[in-house]
């Protein structure tokens, strides 16, 4: 199944051609501002590495959070742009989800998004499939959970934020096109929502919340 997965969701702007979970064509720029401005381009260069048309397709996919408020909106409004004209089904993907296939662990792995204010979101998975519900945490709340399931690895922008006995922490700002691949081809129906797991920082002319 011919996929077109974009990730604006946190510290990059991703897109990746992908066929079922391998990775034909990518670009990744490390960013946590501008990803409207790149996103477009980074796509039709990676259409073209791929040597596919949009005709060629099957849907598009997309993570839809956890992560920053800005960068969902601006990657969920361009892929259900391209779905609707092209036709074709738009898929969400978990950002947490994507994070945990970014390591090979055959033990627990928390995923660990840094949600600022002394909090992370995190999740814990094994194999890449799901443990418990994702949600924020403060950083002792995280760690005592981490030891509580007996973590052996945490992984993503937050997994440096806490400290659990003999958890190996591998930092990255965002999950990698080969992650983002495996998780869509696990996850090919997820609905295309946000996923906001605490109110958004940001405010609306004369202070009003995004709802």
């Amino acid at each position: 199944m011919k996929t077109l997965i974009i990730d604006t969701a946190l510290g990059a702007c991703t897109a990746v051609a992908a066929d079922h979970s391998l990775v034909v064509a990518a670009a990744t720029e490390g960013m946590t501002r501008g990803h409207q401005e790149r996103l477009g381009g980074m796509v039709r260069t990676v259409m073209a590495a791929a040597r596919w048309s949009y005709d060629d397709l099957a849907r598009i996919a997309v993570t839809t959070g956890p992560g920053s408020f800005t960068g969902l909106r601006v990657g969920l409004a361009f892929a259900q742009g391209l779905g609707l004209a092209l036709d074709r089904p738009v898929s969400g993907l978990s950002t947490l989800g994507a994070f945990a296939h970014d390591v090979e662990s055959r033990g627990v792995v928390w995923a660990l998004i840094d949600a600022r204010r002394g909090q992370v979101y995190g999740q814990p998975f094994q194999d890449g499939a799901p443990l418990d519900d994702p949600a924020a945490l403060n950083l002792e709340a995280a760690a005592a959970r981490m030891a509580g399931t007996q973590a052996r690895i945490a992984v993503g922008s937050g997994a440096a934020l806490t400290s659990a006995p003999g958890v190996e922490t591998i930092v990255l700002a965002a999950p990698s096109p080969r992650a983002l691949a495996r998780v869509a081809a696990e996850q090919p129906q997820g609905e295309a929502r946000p996923l906001y797991l605490r109110a958004p920082d940001a405010k609306l002319p004369g202070g009003r919340a995004p709802e």
